[in-house]
């Protein structure tokens, strides 16, 4: 492909591209595609990240040097009465505090995890791996070999974060954390399977507290 038409509006070209796309499309990607240099690009992404803020219904996101086009939280309730979409399952407090650590120790094994949070943890880690919140990144070269996990693009994207590296400090993604849980207990009060997951405990933590 030639370098791009000057007719066009790079920034309204980007604009088309990732509407359309739905799903992250990665910046080097974008800018071979289109034949333009990184900085360039970078440029109507910020004019675009600025455009779509604040109160605007379509926001920009970024995560893992990829970008795109995401409806804006704050619109969930509206978004949720019109179209009744599928939501996602609340994670318990437990199933979050083993995220957190996952988030900032992985690759980690589940018997670190344990070694943490002094509770058992297979509840927990089977409903991030179900929600792909983590996922297996390989064994440990150590007795038994276990596995050991990580966090997957599934999750930088639902807590907003640009990358592993881009992580806030552990009381403000904790903090993060509390929100969206909040948040999604009240988008989910009339259909939760649990009413009050905070009082929630898994099997294994009941006998641990027995």
């Amino acid at each position: 492909m030639g370098t791009m038409d000057t007719t066009f509006n790079l920034k309204e070209v980007v604009r088309a591209i990732l509407f359309v796309a739905g799903e992250g499309v990665e910046k080097e990607y974008l800018a071979q595609k289109l034949d333009v240099d990184l900085k360039k690009l970078e440029k109507v992404l910020k004019e675009l990240e600025d455009e779509c803020s604040a109160e605007n219904g379509i926001h920009l996101i970024r995560y893992k040097n990829k970008v795109q086009f995401s409806s804006n939280p704050n619109f969930a309730n509206y978004i949720s009465d019109v179209l009744s979409p599928v939501r996602e399952k609340s994670l318990t407090r437990a199933a979050l505090e083993t995220l957190a650590i996952i988030a900032y120790k992985q690759p980690v094994t589940k018997l670190e995890i344990e070694d943490i949070r002094r509770v058992n943890c297979d509840y927990a880690t089977q409903a991030l791996l179900d929600q792909n919140m983590i996922e297996i990144v390989g064994r440990k070269d150590a007795v038994g070999r276990p596995l050991m996990f990580g966090t997957t693009e599934a999750f930088l994207k639902r807590f907003n974060v640009e990358s592993i590296e881009s992580l806030p400090d552990y009381d403000e993604l904790m903090e993060r954390i509390k929100v969206l849980h909040n948040e999604e207990d009240e988008l989910e009060q009339n259909d939760s399977l649990f009413k009050n997951v905070d009082d929630f405990q898994f099997e294994d933590e009941k006998e641990e507290n027995a």
